[in-house]
């Protein structure tokens, strides 16, 4: 029995084996015949994907294709370039005028391999993709040289799965159409190197001043280290950051050896050059910025590329901005501030300097323009105009003294009052109790009415705070205001532009030579209130702007010392300073008569030594011959009130209520 159940176990044996061979070679035919179908639908849907974003590839014969955003340049007077805005456009250089350390640097750092592949660096795309799936999002394009150029000239930005196959297939086509040199030639010819530059040749004068041709080997670097991300990198916005991405593109150049160690540790020991000068603010944009926002006004949105000519002075521009800084840079430590604003005009308006903060680069608010501050006394000659044309005085008598009146009690700056005085010595010593009596007398709506017929548009207060300078204004509001003194009453419209042009000349816009202008204030108000302000600078709160020269002017400081100003004029400019904070922080112990006065009196002075005037005969002159020839001579009479007949007839009482370009 024991042998019978050997036997009958190893008849089965091999019918078991035989089975499992049987399946085996079943298994494998099916994962073949499988995989097969599934390889051959996939490529279909690969077919079918690529033919569907094949189909949805723009026109790359097409010129709409090249179509860039329109640039505007802004010109000074003197027809030197300011700025520009928009994409800034250099020339198209041959490949044979790049200079071979741009094309090396730019390979280095941006594609390896690129005279090696075929528009598609695999290995390099392999590895993004790692880093993609690794990091679950676009951490890494890996896109060659010839990808970017293609993305640059036909496709969006966007970073998806359906724009990176349009890439390389538009890449694939660069390759067979043009030749690598050609390739890296358009590509230097047209990317976006920062501040609105397009193309290695304008970064070149952008950065550094210089043709391309001309650069060196670090500003090459340089340069090529802006591709990865124009901002982050910029030689002006980040210097620092700029230099050590410069660093990496000179390693990189290294490892593909077309730099040396030696020369590499060379170019990375020259100390960085120094802080960027003052004229690298680049405050000037203050003014332009001016400009441009008034552009639309005048031709609406221009389809071509514009050439607007200011009325900028950019000696006068450059002194005011060094008048303002270097007073920032001495005194605002120590006084507690930070900002400031100065504008500088003719008399008729015409705009010659206007610098809206200590640093354009730091802050684009412009505080000439869209700060609204307290004026404080700087608002008074405002109310004495209005007291002058209803009948008072320059040697009116009026009592400085303690006053109450409703919920104002206004106190005299340090506490002393002078008891009877003249509307000259009133306004020269900056009387606060006088300001509000003369409020009082003539009706706060008076002088709003005046404010607003001298160009001041933004809200007042309709109370007896108004007599205090509470009501907040621009710095070109209430030098506006001033040169409508200085103009002789004639309203003043200011504006920036003369002329503009496209590129060929053709004409979009130009200023006419001489513009209607319409009388606000009679011209023997305007006499008798400028006499009245010359003094303050010859005995007043402005001592500290007086110059060899007749001008007129008030000092101004708001509660707490948070804004001081000053403002005035000669017969051939206007020029308006506020110093303060943004955060509306009290300074210490800074009024208008001190370090505004200062500044304004190194701007009229300075101006006076390169400014050249136009005749005498467009402005109104009358007030500063009154100045000049003593015709104006008030004297201390009586005690009674002389009251006038009221305005001239011919006054237009409408208000000034817009800015015009």
């Amino acid at each position: 029995m024991a042998k019978k159940k050997k036997t009958t176990s190893k008849r089965k044996s091999p019918a078991r084996k035989t089975s499992k061979r049987a399946q085996k070679p079943s298994l494998f035919k099916g994962l073949i015949k499988w995989g097969f179908v599934a390889a051959l639908w996939g490529g279909l849907f690969l077919m079918a994907l690529f033919a569907w974003y094949a189909a949805e590839l723009p026109d790359i014969t097409s010129q709409a294709t090249f179509e860039r955003k329109t640039s505007i340049t802004v010109e000074a007077a003197d027809g030197s370039v300011i700025t520009r805005y928009g994409e800034i456009h250099g020339n198209s250089v041959e490949f044979e005028d790049i200079p071979p350390n741009l094309i090396y640097a730019v390979i280095a750092i941006e594609d390896r391999r690129f005279y090696n592949h075929f528009g598609i660096d695999l290995l390099g795309f392999t590895r993004a993709m790692f880093v993609n799936a690794r990091e679950m999002r676009f951490a890494q394009g890996g896109s060659t040289i010839t990808q970017q150029l293609a993305k640059n000239l036909f496709l969006s930005r966007e970073r998806t799965i359906k724009r990176k196959i349009q890439e390389a297939m538009l890449a694939l086509w660069l390759e067979r159409e043009l030749s690598k040199d050609e390739i890296i030639t358009a590509y230097l010819n047209r990317v976006y190197m920062g501040s609105g530059a397009y193309g290695a040749d304008a970064a070149a004068m952008l950065y550094f001043d210089k043709d391309l041709k001309d650069i060196d080997l670090r500003e090459a670097a340089t340069l090529a280290g802006l591709l990865k991300a124009p901002s982050r990198y910029s030689p002006l916005s980040n210097p620092e950051l700029s230099r050590q991405r410069a660093d990496v593109v000179i390693g990189a150049m290294v490892d593909a050896g077309y730099v040396d160690q030696e020369q590499a540790d060379h170019l990375q020991s020259i100390p960085p050059p120094p802080p960027q000068s003052r004229k690298n603010r680049n405050n000037a944009r203050y003014y332009t910025d001016w400009i441009v926002d008034g552009l639309d006004e005048l031709i609406g949105t221009p389809n071509e590329d514009i050439i607007v000519r200011t009325t900028m002075n950019p000696a006068i521009q450059t002194l005011a901005d060094n008048a303002l800084s270097d007073a920032i840079d001495k005194y605002g430590e120590e006084k507690a501030f930070s900002q400031g604003a100065v504008v500088v005009m003719r008399p008729d308006g015409t705009v010659l300097a206007l610098v809206g903060g200590y640093d354009y680069r730091q802050s684009q608010f412009n505080r000439v323009t869209q700060a609204l501050r307290q004026p404080g006394s700087s608002f008074k000659p405002i109310i004495y105009l209005t007291a002058l044309e209803n009948g008072w005085e320059p040697n009116s008598l009026i009592v400085d003294e303690p006053i109450t009146s409703g919920r104002y009690r206004p106190k005299n700056f340090g506490g002393k009052y002078l008891g009877e005085v003249t509307l000259e010595e009133a306004l020269l010593n900056s009387l606060n109790t006088v300001s509000l009596q003369l409020t009082k007398d003539v009706g706060v709506g008076s002088v709003i009415g005046t404010a607003r017929r001298l160009g001041i548009i933004s809200p007042l207060q309709r109370d007896l705070s108004l007599a205090l300078g509470t009501s907040s204004i621009s710095p070109l509001e209430l030098a506006t205001a001033y040169a409508v003194i200085a103009n002789g009453g004639l309203a003043v419209y200011p504006y920036g532009i003369t002329k503009i042009t496209n590129e060929e000349g053709e004409l979009y816009y130009q200023r006419p030579y001489r513009r209607k202008t319409r009388r606000v204030v009679s011209s023997e108000y305007i006499d008798k209130l400028t006499f009245m302000m010359s003094s303050v600078i010859k005995y007043g709160t402005g001592r500290g702007a007086a110059v060899n020269f007749p001008v007129a002017g008030k000092t101004g400081t708001s509660q707490d010392s948070r804004d001081a100003w000053f403002s005035g004029f000669s017969n051939e400019l206007v020029t308006t300073v506020w110093i303060g904070n943004d955060d509306n922080t009290p300074m210490k112990a800074v009024t208008g008569g001190s370090y505004p006065a200062q500044i304004w009196r190194s701007v009229m002075a300075g101006s006076r030594g390169i400014y050249s005037p136009v005749s005498s005969s467009e402005f109104a002159t009358s007030t500063f011959d009154a100045l000049i020839s003593g015709i104006i001579s008030p004297t201390r009479s009586g005690g009674a009130l002389n009251r006038g007949q009221g305005q001239n007839n011919e006054i237009d009482h409408r208000a000034t209520s817009s800015y015009n370009n």
